[in-house]
């Protein structure tokens, strides 16, 4: 049941299916996946190592930056279906597991595709005149998005146009382009050039993209398009109006195309597009700005007229009242100066008025009374009233009233009382409100007491360092003095200032306050949970850490198992508190707690004390666990270590539970002690083909059971792919002349045999390996290496014999390039035949630099081997690989065409 332990670093190497137009290596062992848009992306990340590694997948960008998804696939298979262009790009398969250094493979993705090409009409500039197209030169541009770089033709009508081939044509890509376009010049117009021009686009049919073309017709009417805005610029709406833009075209062969966008890159999303007119309902401030048509045939240049929206609106009224400045302080008195200020936000400026009133009463300016206006296109709009010599008869109510000459729009008033009792303002902290101490999570209101008349709002923000209000802001808005903030946290802590806005107030130096904010909360502590695994009779030591709180002066902590009190203390210059568990029983599994208390509450560290069992860890990289195989039924050889074996009491036993259709439960028993890496054994029988079952497995101690761990195992036929070292037990003939050789691309010395021999594994790995037949000196012409499979068994399907023997599908790839390449043959060869028959299969010659599939139907009458034959031939290079051998119940499909000798 036991052997030596497995444990191992990860190695990794990336296959691919999906539908791959090629596969090829690159430079520095980078692999290149070339896949069309829109088919389906798969490859898979095949993984050894034990423990069972992690496996991520990640991209980095290609031609266009995306970040995958913004996320990892945490899977062996990464399938990306209906893929698109952006998609493209480098992808890493990681895998670790703890042991070594990650092993990381990756492989470049480079998606295919051909977009439609758009023909585009110039005039050379310097010698276009009023009739756009009369005997001029004209150039006929052909783009298309496409990947790898287009090709493009040109036709004139059913006539290829190729450089020399007419002197009135030249075509040519201007060097600036890098070969992203062709260009057809016209010189000098003649008759003969009005005609269909087709642009024929071509990626050489890779992928099996066709070509792609476009045709456009060049006649002595085509001309760039021109149009007209039917409406004024700027158009000044009021808000909730509908508005709309009609837009004509008034020349332009072929009819061109109107389109509309706006200054804010998009258009409104209830904006309605018919034709050439834009209609905006129910229009609102946000939806000002320019808006413009745009017309386009594709000759010369797009044509454009853009309008401007301006939507009617006031807003943010507001005022200050300025003392007199040749005074030191700032009260307002009898015999002084005075100014009124009013401000508001008004859309379009120009149209904005503003009027003055006394106690409701209308108001002029005059040598005491002096009203002034700002010019709105300095600065938003702002009216002055200076009081000269202010008098008893002056107190009263001022009104400000903001308006607009188009209408529609509400005014805007704004009053200010000047009296005996207009005071500039004063801040003051309540008695007991600073220092403010509160708990975490606790709603706090920070106040600051103003007086004067007017009322100025007050403004908070942050005085001890530039930190965000509570709200984001830097800065937030109060008209009472009052700051509150809901769900304090301890972040919050710090000096608050309030301060005067010289708006809605006295146009003075503010005042200001500091409010002092304490946010207490309780410990914050390590670990917050832990599980702690040990067997009877062990010792276990906890540890209680605190990591901060507010106030950490009164510290005092209580150990509990359950409800159970089992130390209590204080702490003095030590931040952390421990309690141990000399030697465990039964009475002391349990849930342990510290709670670790301050004035503003409790911190918990918690410990789960447990004997329960760590998971086994299925070890996935077994040699050929599929050990028995008969026509209904197959055999799988379950492995695992344990996960940590000697933190608990010792293992008795295992729970197997089996799953497919019914559960079927096992106990497997255990004896001996389990040592750490030591690698469990046990054959799953009598499994139904070619079900997949669900095996979970539990470990038992003492304390009884343990974490389970689950995997899926499922039927597979023979495969052989050479990886391991063992070679899926195939074994070297001991009567032939030499064996066969395992190698990969990237350890093998090709110094001595150029020019022949694969460069990569049947995957298209250079780490991947293969077998082959070094045919270097001494070899000689006709001397044979053979491998020999395994014996496969063949159960007859009645007790009578085998009337009708089974079929079965052995297949292999091979790689046979090279001038002086021998034969390759496989044979069958049964138990207690005598004779030996003529090959099943045999291919002889140069078949190219790429590896192809062989297949053949076999119907062996009782078990059997396969045994795979190289024949050296006349020279050097003549090396022969096979790969990813497998055998497969029933006859071949699909069988690929081979011919003797012919690359």
């Amino acid at each position: 049941m036991f052997c030596l332990s497995p444990t191992a670093p990860p190695t990794v190497r990336i296959v691919h299916s999906g539908h791959a137009c090629n596969v090829e290596e690159e430079r520095h062992t980078e692999r290149v996946y070339t896949i069309r848009e829109g088919e389906t992306l798969e490859l898979t990340c095949l993984v050894t190592g034990h423990p069972r590694p992690q496996i991520r997948w990640t991209k980095t960008a290609g031609s266009v930056s995306d970040r995958f998804q913004d996320s990892s696939v945490f899977n062996e298979t990464l399938h990306i279906s209906k893929i698109q262009r952006h998609q493209g790009g480098r992808y890493y398969c990681k895998a670790e597991n703890g042991l070594g250094s990650p092993a990381i493979k990756s492989i470049r993705v480079d998606v295919y595709y051909l977009d439609d090409p758009l023909v585009t009409v110039h005039q050379s500039v310097g010698e276009a005149k009023e009739q756009f197209y009369y005997e001029r030169t004209v150039f006929l541009r052909c783009v298309a998005n496409s990947n790898p770089p287009v090709r493009y033709s040109w036709h004139r009508g059913r006539d290829v146009l190729s450089q020399g081939s007419d002197k009135g044509v030249e075509i040519y890509e201007p060097f600036f382009t890098q070969g992203e376009t062709k260009i057809l010049k016209l010189k000098n117009l003649r008759p003969q050039d009005y005609a269909n021009y087709s642009c024929i686009a071509s990626v050489r049919n890779v992928c099996g993209i066709s070509d792609r073309n476009i045709v456009f017709k060049l006649t002595n009417k085509t001309a760039s398009p021109s149009i007209k805005l039917l409406v004024e610029d700027p158009i000044v709406v009021n808000p909730g109006q509908t508005v709309s833009l009609v837009c004509i075209t008034t020349g332009g062969e072929p009819n061109p195309t109107l389109s509309w966008v706006s200054s804010s890159d998009s258009l409104p999303e209830k904006s309605v597009v018919k034709g050439g007119t834009l209609t905006l309902p129910a229009i609102t401030s946000d939806e000002a700005g320019v808006y413009s048509c745009v017309a386009s045939n594709n000759v010369g240049n797009p044509a454009k007229k853009s309008t401007t929206i301006v939507v009617r609106a006031l807003k943010k009224g507001r005022f200050w009242i300025t003392p007199d400045p040749y005074h030191n302080d700032d009260n307002i008195q009898i015999g002084r100066e005075v100014k009124i200020s009013c401000q508001v936000e008004a859309t379009p400026p120009e149209e904005l008025t503003f009027g003055w009133l006394k106690n409701g009463r209308a108001m002029r300016s005059s040598e005491r009374m002096v009203i002034t206006q700002t010019d709105p296109d300095i600065s938003p709009g702002t009216t002055n009233l200076d009081i000269i010599d202010l008098k008893f008869t002056d107190f009263g109510t001022y009104t400000c009233v903001a308006a607009l000459k188009g209408g529609g729009i509400p005014e805007i008033s704004i009053d200010v009382n000047i009296s005996s009792t207009t005071v500039p303002p004063n801040l003051t902290v309540p008695r007991g409100k600073s220092p403010l101490v509160v708990r975490e999570g606790d709603t706090v209101e920070l106040e600051c007491l103003v007086s004067g008349k007017p009322k100025p709002i007050i403004l908070w923000s942050r005085a001890d360092k530039e930190a965000p209000m509570p709200d984001g802001s830097l800065q937030a808005e109060s008209y009472d003095g009052v700051l509150r903030i809901v769900n304090v946290s301890r972040e919050m802590t710090g000096s608050y200032r309030c301060q005067t806005s010289q708006f809605n107030g006295f146009n003075v130096k503010p005042r200001e306050a500091v409010v002092e904010l304490i946010v207490q909360y309780p410990p914050s502590v390590e670990p917050v949970l832990l599980e702690m695994r040990q067997g009877l009779g062990r010792p276990v030591a906890m540890n209680c850490r605190v990591l901060r709180a507010h106030p950490s002066r009164v510290l005092r902590y209580e150990w509990r198992l359950g409800n159970r009190l089992l130390h209590a203390g204080h702490f003095d210059q030590s931040d952390e508190t421990e309690y141990t568990v000399k030697s465990l029983n039964r009475e002391g599994w349990g849930e342990y707690t510290c709670d670790v208390n301050n004035e503003a509450g409790a911190g918990r560290c918690t410990f789960l004390v447990t004997g329960k069992a760590y998971p086994p860890e299925f070890y996935y990289d077994t040699y050929s666990p599929l050990w028995q195989n008969r026509p209904t039924v197959y055999g799988f050889k379950l492995q695992w270590t344990q996960m940590n074996p000697n933190t608990v009491d010792r293992i008795v036993a295992y729970r197997l539970g089996i799953r497919q259709k019914h559960n079927v439960e096992m106990y497997i028993p255990v004896d001996g002690t389990i040592t750490k890496g030591e690698l469990n054994t046990h054959n799953l029988t009598e499994l139904i083909k070619p079900a997949a079952y669900e095996v979970r497995l539990t470990p038992i101690t003492r304390f009884g059971e343990g974490d389970s761990t689950i995997r899926i195992i499922t039927y597979s036929e023979f495969h052989c792919s050479f990886e391991e070292e063992p070679i899926c037990m195939f074994t070297q003939d001991k009567n032939d002349d030499f064996d066969w050789t395992r190698h990969s691309a990237a350890t093998r010395d090709t110094k001595y045999t150029p020019n022949t021999g694969p460069s990569d594994d049947r995957s298209g790995s250079k780490q991947g390996f293969y077998m082959y037949i070094e045919t270097s000196r001494p070899r000689k012409e006709g001397e044979v290496a053979r491998l020999v499979s395994p014996f496969f068994n063949v159960v007859p399907k009645n007790p009578y014999g085998i009337a009708n023997p089974p079929a079965y599908c052995f297949s292999f790839f091979f790689h046979m390039y090279g001038k002086h390449i021998g034969t390759l043959n496989a044979f069958l060869r049964q138990k207690g035949q005598t004779a030996a028959e003529g090959p099943a299969w045999s291919l002889s010659g140069n078949q190219g630099d790429r590896w192809k599939q062989a297949k053949v139907s076999i119907h062996p009458t009782a078990s059997f081997q396969v045994v795979l034959e190289g024949i050296r031939g006349p020279g050097i290079e003549g090396d022969i690989a096979i790969d990813d051998v497998t055998l497969e119940e029933g006859e071949c499909r699909d069988l690929p065409p081979i011919r003797s000798g012919a690359p």
